[in-house]
């Protein structure tokens, strides 16, 4: 376990206890454990938290046979396992991070892949957020995907609780054109320069502690990450952001840069079986404190209040 007392972060370390992770069959019936118990003083009790909110991404649900280690039918029985799991909590609200589902050959093939898998999604909360991903408007447009999942707009932000909360969309091409019909390429995800003046202006209007949820990642560079990001990055770093959250990468990962923790969610869509399964639960405290709570392959993290 790799523990930086320096400043605020208490990290785990996620490939070493990579098996402590994951769930393991007992009796016949799977176990989801969360990752090795984090740092004593992130410990508190769950009624002390502001906010409780569910967790995932990368479900890529298609009625298709596997590809390599993406198992696309068994998706609504991976979130089945993540809403028994979700349903011990009080949860305030749900995210999916984006690839909620996979490509299709038909606009009519890919809306019904989508209806599929949010009849179970939308059953798990009626507060819930889309971030959206390359593999959402694959052969959708971002209109065709909101309006399946009863989302307005693609990148907004709100508050709940004393914490800020942003949802950003990395879905255009450099030259600004947003994603849709098979018209990009997905090592080419950029933030235009509109909604990088949104997000400025939104930040600066708060100074409550802000967690960001995105797809593509804000912390690395090609091919997982947004090709502007020094520029995002900028101007999250001029206000509170405590957080970011992202897929896309289909593995764990954190990274701080200044001051910000950039946490990567494993993919739920990667091998077969609930044991191969990947969700959490983040618990937000008044002072400031987040705790992520890994299941199955996702690692676990806590981050104490900034001093």
């Amino acid at each position: 376990m790799q523990i930086m007392r320096e400043g605020w972060v208490f990290d785990q370390c996620h490939e070493a206890a990579q098996f402590c992770r994951r769930g393991f069959l007992k009796n016949g019936a799977l176990t989801l454990s969360a990752a090795a118990s984090l740092p004593r003083e992130l410990h508190a009790d769950d009624e002390s938290a502001v906010l409780q909110v569910g967790l995932v991404t990368d479900l890529h649900y298609a009625d298709k046979p596997p590809a390599g280690t993406r198992h696309y039918r068994e998706t609504p029985e991976k979130l089945a396992a993540a809403v028994e799991q979700f349903n011990r909590s009080d949860l305030d609200f749900v995210v999916e991070l984006g690839d909620f589902i996979d490509a299709a050959d038909s606009v009519k093939a890919e809306l019904a892949y989508l209806t599929r898998i949010n009849r179970d999604f939308a059953a798990i909360h009626k507060q819930r957020l889309y971030v959206l991903g390359n593999h959402c408007v694959y052969t959708l447009t971002k209109e065709e995907f909101l309006g399946g999942v009863e989302q307005e707009n693609s990148y907004h932000s709100f508050d709940s609780g004393g914490f800020h909360f942003v949802v950003l969309d990395s879905c255009f091409r450099h030259d600004g054109e947003p994603y849709g019909r098979k018209n990009f390429e997905w090592t080419d995800p950029n933030i235009p320069v509109d909604e990088l003046e949104w997000l400025k202006a939104d930040l600066e209007a708060t100074s409550k502690p802000t967690i960001v949820f995105a797809h593509q990642r804000l912390d690395v560079g090609s091919p997982y990450g947004v090709k502007n990001a020094p520029a995002v990055r900028a101007i999250l770093e001029s206000a509170n952001v405590r957080a970011v959250l992202q897929g896309h990468s289909h593995k764990n990962d954190h990274n701080e840069i200044n001051g910000i923790h950039y946490c990567t969610l494993v993919a739920m869509i990667e091998g077969s079986g609930v044991e191969s399964n990947g969700f959490s639960t983040m618990k937000c405290y008044p002072d400031g404190t987040i705790v992520i709570s890994g299941f199955v392959k996702q690692a676990s993290y806590g981050w104490g209040a900034r001093v």
